[in-house]
Order: C-alpha cells, then sequence, then structure tokens
C-alpha cells in the first residue's frame, strides 16, 4: 500500500457544517518509512495543490495532521472570555511605563480557565503592539528587556502558562477541569492560553489590534509556534531555542539534538499520546515541523536560534525553514518568514529581544534596524537539503 493511502486511510476526513472529523492516526507500524520532509502540497489523495484555494483545503488537512500525531486537537475558542482589572494606573515598575495587571476567565461556567495576565505600558496615547510572553512560570521578563520593549513603543504582556496546565503529567488542574475530555497535550493547552491572551488584549482600548505578537522561550517556543500556527489574529509568532516539537526537525537529527525518543520519554505530556509512539520511528511520521511553521503562513514568523544550543536542533530548524519557505514563496509572502541566528546557548536574552523587536518594527512600522540583521540566516550552507519538492 503506498503511502498517500497509508496516509488518507489513517486521516478519513468528513466534512460536517465546515468542521473537520478525522479517524483515529495510524501507528508506526502501519506508516511506511519516510527520510525527507513531506510535501505540504500534497494532498491526501494523492493530488496536489495549484491554487491559493487549494491550498486553505490542504492547510486544513495539515492542521488534522499535526494535530492528530503530535500536539493533540486544542479545546474549544470558548468565546466568553472575561478580564477584570487587578492593579491600574501609577504603578511604575519601568521608567515613563504603567503598570496594569488583569485576571482572565474563560471556559465552562462551572469550571472556567483562570490565569493572570500582567502588562507594562508605554507613556502615550496609543494604541500600542503588543508583545505576549507565555515564560512567567519560569520568570517575569528581565527588567532590561522590559524597560527596552517599551522604549519601542510596544506593550509587554507576561502570561503564566503554567496556570493554564501543569508543566507535569498530571491532569487534575488548570484546563483539564474545563475540558477533562481530548488528546491534547500541554503545549496545546498553553497556546490555547495564548489565545485566550489574544482574546483579552482585544479588549483593551490602548491595544492595537492588528499588531499582536507572541513568544517565548524553549517549551514555551513550542506553544508559541502552535499558538501562531492555530491563531490568525496573531500577527508575529516568535518562538526562541524551541527545539524538538518547535523549530527543530523531527527527522533530520544533528549532533547532540534531542529527538522523539528522548523528549516524549521526559515529557510526554507536552504532546498527543501518540506522539510516544515514535520515539526512534520518527521516520515514520507523516509530517515534520515545516508543517507547523506553514500553518503560520502568510502570517509572520520569526525564528530566533542560538549556534551553542545544541540540544535544540538548530540546523534541522534551518531545514525545516527551508521547507516552509517554500509555502511562504507560494502564498507571496518570502519576506513574512525569518531565522537569525546567534553565538551562545539556551536562553532568552536581551540580544534576542533586539531581534524581535527590530523585525516587528520592519514588519509593523517599515522602520530600519540601526543593527544590520540577515533575515534569512544560513551558519550550514553544507545542510542536507531534506525534500525535493518546490512550490507549484
Amino acid at each position: 500500500m503506498s503511502h498517500i493511502a497509508l496516509l488518507s486511510w489513517g486521516l478519513v476526513t468528513l466534512m460536517l457544517a465546515g468542521v473537520i472529523f478525522a479517524a483515529e492516526p495510524l501507528p508506526p507500524d502501519k506508516l511506511p518509512v519516510v527520510k525527507e520532509l513531506p510535501d505540504p502540497f500534497l494532498f491526501n489523495d494523492g493530488t496536489r495543490v495549484k491554487t491559493k484555494e487549494d491550498w486553505e483545503k490542504r492547510r486544513a488537512e495539515i492542521l488534522e495532521i499535526v494535530s492528530a500525531y503530535e500536539y493533540g486537537h486544542l479545546p474549544p475558542a470558548p468565546g466568553n472570555t472575561k478580564v477584570f482589572e487587578l492593579v491600574s494606573g501609577g504603578v511604575e515598575l519601568i521608567k515613563g511605563a504603567s503598570h496594569k495587571q488583569y485576571r482572565v476567565t474563560a471556559g465552562p461556567e462551572a469550571k472556567p480557565v483562570s490565569f493572570l495576565l500582567d502588562l507594562t505600558i508605554p507613556s502615550g496615547k496609543g494604541p500600542f503592539p503588543v508583545i505576549i510572553r507565555g515564560d512567567w512560570g519560569w520568570h517575569k521578563t528581565a527588567a532590561d528587556i522590559t524597560a527596552e520593549v517599551v522604549k519601542r513603543g510596544y506593550i509587554l504582556a507576561d502570561y503564566n502558562r503554567v496556570e493554564v496546565a501543569p508543566d507535569n503529567k498530571g491532569r487534575e488542574t488548570g484546563i483539564y477541569l474545563s475540558y477533562p475530555e481530548g488528546d491534547y497535550g500541554a503545549s496545546a493547552a498553553w497556546a490555547w492560553g495564548f489565545h485566550r491572551c489574544v482574546d483579552a488584549v482585544l479588549t483593551l482600548p490602548f491595544v492595537d489590534k492588528e499588531k499582536i505578537v507572541v513568544t517565548g522561550h524553549s517549551r514555551g517556543g513550542k506553544a508559541v509556534l502552535l499558538a501562531g500556527a492555530t491563531d490568525a489574529r496573531i500577527a508575529l509568532t516568535v518562538p526562541n531555542d524551541s527545539g524538538c516539537g518547535g523549530c527543530g526537525s523531527l527527522k533530520y537529527q544533528a549532533a547532540k539534538s534531542e529527538d522523539v525518543a528522548q523528549i516524549t520519554k521526559s515529557f510526554p505530556f507536552w504532546f498527543a499520546p501518540i506522539f510516544t509512539q515514535f520515539g526512534g520511528q520518527q521516520e515514520k511520521l507523516p509530517l515534520d515541523q515545516h508543517f507547523v511553521k506553514a500553518l503560520v503562513a502568510p502570517r509572520a514568523l520569526l525564528e530566533t536560534e542560538a549556534l551553542g544550543d545544541l540540544w535544540a536542533n538548530p540546523e534541522g530548524s534551518r531545514i525545516t525553514y527551508a521547507g516552509a519557505k517554500e509555502v511562504y514563496k507560494f502564498l507571496g509572502a518570502p519576506e513574512k518568514l525569518a531565522i537569525v541566528y546567534r553565538e551562545g546557548g539556551h536562553e532568552h536574552n536581551f540580544a534576542d529581544w533586539g531581534v524581535l523587536l527590530d523585525y516587528a518594527d520592519v514588519l509593523f512600522f517599515k522602520k530600519k534596524p540601526a543593527t544590520e540583521r540577515d533575515w534569512d540566516g544560513n551558519p550550514f550552507p553544507n545542510s542536507p537539503k531534506m525534500f525535493g519538492w518546490t512550490a507549484p
């Protein structure tokens, strides 16, 4: 049986009221080895994308593949996000900026999800673009970074994703009480939390609703990539050192990089249950991370990577970037996909934030950055291409 036939059998789709439902994904022993990056332009039935209208249908297939095999399906958007102001006005944590803190709730009335959203806002009239960061559970954004963000005219919104879902195997708190059924792991739950942050900031009059950015580091970067892939309201998605399950390739492992077997042994709860079966068999996955990046297109996606962070597979990130670039080219937005490398290790530092702010300035305001950037960085010119297809 061919790869396409197997994949189609594993993801038989049925369209009801505009929603795609799928059969259970296939386990590794029912799937062929596919060493290269799968073709994002190839429909499950073996035909190929020809037009942008075709792409929208193929995009729905890719979203189902990514959800079924890797992250699980996000819980539904509840449509009832409420924002309660807790701290407001006159609290100057950063010179020239104000501070507001909100309690956000969403989901079933009996058992809603609840978390804090902490905003540092530039002085002036606004409205201002907003950068939502999901790593508050580790620490608040450093003071020097926060000061630079507001100095450049951006709101910084810190959200603690572990209030939405714990960073452990337990499913007794947060979103798991609100939505106890489902195959979603913590990465999908955290992405859902980013979407509720977007709900919240859209209610605030000082936020520029067309200029919403999401960013996060490491495991937070994985959630950020998925959040950007699944919410068209996000204008710019910026995962940092996101590695396996983020921007790094699943099929191509550079020296010392984390693979599916290692990540699912340590953190199986980040993913859909079936993903753990592909440990040591990632070549049988019917996807790689260029699929997730392609879901963001044609909206902007900036990857920030560290050359010394070998565990996060910076070379594999460049390989899936090249695959996703074909989709961005097809959609007429190649400049909306960028990747920037720096020296150093696994951290989300001032330099990374400088890259984010420079790119956002170019994207939103057509400003030329003070620092010259290579937005199409390739420190791995001898890497295998890993695919032979091109955009139609």
